[in-house]
């Protein structure tokens, strides 16, 4: 009974304070208008060998006369390697909220890459992290220009399923390209284009207002920082493709490591960026994408995420991103490679010497288990050992060069140093 009180208060709330109306909670129209195949740029595929085009479809309300519209951009899954945005799940959300008086689109990006290691997909999630913003900045210069889709561009928001979610994440919290020295080097990433990316549009922002985090996971939680924009987070516990707390994507291969909904939700308690959480007990990975019920209640969260940031006049006014509770938010230092930061400091490490000729000392706060992993600057695993103690001497078999050691234990906690081996 508690909880029914508080759905409907919240809902009073909304609608006394945000002059919600009937527009963006009900389904206030009852046809949608698909524009489809717009190409919004282009850019090399994944291996180098051809230009792909990026296309993408428009989802209106069928009639609507408001010329200044919120838009949703979702991006559909499939491990980076396969998926279009025809994706069954992701027709769905767009017609379902085109119908609530929103501008939805489905975009494309680039997938494929090989062999199937970490080493490889890094560039492919940032091939769609590219991808997406070029998007965005495809609908800021129509804004700008022709303004065909009208779009109010102080409500973009981005989200998507799997893969899609994991792009929109870092296209929202991935915004320092010293934030991606960890997974490849400085000539990779401005190779691929470094923060902007050269897909499309260029000169335009890609500036958001809210992320929409459907069973996807971000590099780091640390990187959400407070003042970033808020997110709307679905995931179920025994998802085995993205982890629902921290770990391994797509198991199946050897990929990426993760922060999944549960570690984001930990990571805003500190940031104070506002969260938007629901925890499916017991699903596994998409589970919206073939029932009906999953489906519905998908829809109603993330309509119900969106309420306090939109209303139903032709106007950008902006309430207050207000997060529940109070959280004392943290000081950051971007990219702090000296010692352990305050964004990473679930687990406590010493490491000596650093540099190191090749012997290297971990000291932990607490006896326990712990695994460490080495990886190359390109992001490559090239060492893990299972280690117990508090004071551990590994001996390393590394020619000279920046590493960074990852350290995880029993509970799932991690903490990611630099290591110099002379």
């Amino acid at each position: 009974m508690k909880k029914i009180y508080l759905a409907f208060s919240l809902l009073g709330s909304y609608i006394l304070n945000s002059q919600i109306c009937t527009r963006y909670y009900s389904d206030v129209f009852s046809t949608v208008t698909v524009s489809s195949n717009i190409q919004f740029g282009s850019n090399t595929n994944w291996n180098g060998s051809s230009t792909t085009n990026l296309f993408l479809d428009v989802y209106q309300p069928s009639g609507d006369v408001v010329t200044n519209r919120p838009l949703l951009i979702f991006a559909h899954g499939g491990s980076f390697l396969a998926g279009t945005k025809t994706d069954g799940d992701q027709v769905a959300l767009c017609n379902a909220f085109a119908k609530k008086g929103y501008v939805t689109s489905s975009i494309d990006y680039r997938t494929g890459f090989f062999p199937l290691d970490s080493a490889r997909i890094v560039p492919a999630l940032i091939r769609a992290y590219h991808d997406m913003k070029a998007a965005i900045r495809f609908f800021y210069k129509d804004a700008r220009t022709a303004n065909l889709y009208k779009i109010d561009t102080n409500q973009i928001y981005i989200g998507g399923s799997s893969a899609g979610a994991i792009t929109a994440l870092h296209v929202a919290y991935l915004d320092e390209q010293c934030e991606m020295e960890p997974y490849m080097s400085t000539s990779t990433i401005n190779g691929l284009g470094g923060i902007a990316g050269n897909s499309g549009n260029p000169g335009y922002p890609s500036k958001v207002k809210g992320v929409i985090n459907l069973c996807g996971a971000l590099g780091k939680y640390w990187w959400m920082k407070s003042g970033d924009v808020p997110l709307c987070s679905m995931h179920g516990t025994n998802d085995g493709t993205v982890i629902y707390g921290r770990g391994k994507a797509n198991p199946g291969f050897q990929t990426l490591y993760l922060d999944g909904s549960r570690m984001l939700f930990e990571g805003t308690q500190i940031s104070n960026v506002p969260h938007k959480f629901y925890t499916w007990y017991g699903a596994g990975h998409v589970p919206y994408g073939s029932n009906t019920a999953y489906m519905d209640s998908t829809i109603n969260f993330i309509r119900d995420f969106l309420l306090p940031y939109v209303n139903c006049s032709n106007t950008a006014t902006m309430l207050p991103n207000t997060p529940a509770g109070s959280v004392t938010a943290y000081s950051y230092t971007p990219c702090s490679t000296t010692g352990l930061s305050e964004k990473d400091a679930f687990l406590s490490i010493d490491i000596y010497p650093n540099p190191s000729n090749g012997y290297v000392n971990l000291r932990f706060k607490d006896y326990g288990k712990y695994t460490s992993e080495i990886f190359s600057m390109e992001g490559k695993l090239i060492h893990t050992s299972i280690m117990e103690g508090t004071d551990v001497k590994l001996k390393l078999d590394l020619v000279s060069g920046i590493y960074f050691i990852r350290v995880t234990d029993i509970q799932g906690q991690t903490n990611t140093l630099k290591l110099l081996i002379e």
